[in-house]
């Protein structure tokens, strides 16, 4: 892959096992591919990050009144280190405020030191802890909730 930069476009029914195979390639505990398909096929927002017509990251969100919740934003391995989740994180603060939404909430994992990084560098400040809301391959893991407004 290039450098250049990727475009951001809207989730299709027809990248599912794209979505499948990054989220397995990049969580330890993926999200199934019931829950990716529910997500595409339901009430969630779903954005693509695509780099040269291949599906190299994605962000899916809530819209609850007046907040959006970020449920997933993940780029494929193969494509971090790049700015592209810094990318497609403006992108879902953007839809959110065109939504009129105030405020962007996400749970982040708290050894996920990269993505807390990513999330305060853009803004977001740590409102909560959830203990034990995550499941992982060596027990449950605390979720660090944040919050930035918009």
């Amino acid at each position: 892959m290039t450098q250049g930069l990727p475009d951001i476009t809207e989730l299709r029914p027809e990248d599912l096992d794209a979505l499948q195979d990054i989220e397995k390639r990049a969580y330890a505990v993926p999200w199934t591919r019931g829950n990716l398909k529910d997500s595409l096929a339901g009430d969630h927002i779903g954005l693509a990050c695509r780099h040269e017509g291949r599906l190299a990251g994605y962000a899916f969100m809530m819209k609850v009144l007046d907040e959006m919740h970020l449920l997933n934003l993940t780029i494929d391995p193969d494509c971090q280190g790049r700015g592209w989740g810094r990318l497609l994180l403006e992108a879902v603060k953007a839809r959110a405020r065109a939504l009129g939404c105030v405020r962007l909430l996400l749970e982040v994992r708290h050894g996920n030191q990269k993505a807390i990084r990513l999330y305060r560098n853009s803004g977001f400040s740590q409102i909560g802890l959830r203990r034990q809301y995550y499941p992982g391959p060596g027990g449950r893991e605390d979720a660090i909730v944040m919050s930035s407004l918009l």
